[in-house]
């Protein structure tokens, strides 16, 4: 939880149950480019079956914000607008905060073969309904 990302699924998930009112953020302002894990290993399986051993780039390719990843995980639970339920604190603000996170898979795409399966949205969905259900057995 210690990860913007899935700190915002697991509250958003736990916000739909009724276990949480709302989510402490820093910034919402930075873009990465976020991808789905099982599609890197993925890629890192096919550089494992390259003759030569070669020095490749695993992304998406595209950045999306904080702002963004909250619209979808938020509306995968009905709620349109997360505004309500999200309060900025200090405390969670980086000095040293990297504005945008930008990876280039063209040489993996190109000498791999590798191109992800899941993308940003699916994967915002992906994470919430994993932390629905982890939360909801937490209920029993």
């Amino acid at each position: 939880l210690e990860f913007v990302t899935r700190k915002i699924t697991n509250s958003v998930a736990r916000i739909k149950l009724g276990k949480q009112k709302y989510i402490e953020l820093g910034d919402l302002s930075p873009k990465r480019d976020w991808g789905y894990a099982g599609d890197y290993v993925e890629g890192m399986w096919r550089m494992l079956q390259q003759d030569k051993p070669g020095d490749y780039v695993l992304a998406t390719g595209k950045t999306h914000s904080i702002k963004e990843f909250l619209t979808i995980a938020f509306k995968e639970i009905g709620i349109n607008d997360w505004r309500p339920y999200v309060k900025q604190n200090p405390k969670f603000m980086r000095p040293a905060e990297v504005d945008i996170l930008l990876g280039n898979p063209a040489k993996a795409e190109k000498v791999l073969g590798w191109k992800r399966k899941v993308g940003f949205e699916g994967l915002v969905k992906l994470m919430v309904k994993h932390d629905l259900e982890l939360e909801g057995k937490s209920l029993s």
